[in-house]
């Protein structure tokens, strides 16, 4: 257990945070692409992914006012993903 405290005390933080970008932003790709696939969105929550796209935005301004970089890539793509979504759910749902 110490072993790995040492590891985590000597990294960088943001070597944390690009990996948390990377790992939270390609988790919408799988959603995006079978929405636009199936040209359905019925199951999407309109609610849930407001929520979810406002703390995205939040957050992006967060990374801007503290100036972290993997905030800042993570939430401004995270949040493009969502509106994408939610743009798909608006037109698919008309159908």
């Amino acid at each position: 257990l110490f072993f790995y405290l040492d590891i985590i005390s000597i990294m960088n933080p943001n070597i944390i945070g690009f990996i948390a970008t990377i790992v939270s932003t390609v988790s919408f790709f799988p959603q995006v692409i079978k929405v636009y696939k199936s040209k359905s969105a019925k199951d999407i929550s309109y609610s849930a992914f407001l929520i979810f796209g406002t703390g995205g935005t939040l957050w992006f301004v967060y990374g801007l006012m503290i100036n972290s970089l993997p905030v800042i890539i993570a939430n401004s793509v995270i949040t493009f993903l969502v509106i994408l979504i939610l743009i798909m759910k608006t037109i698919y749902d008309k159908k």
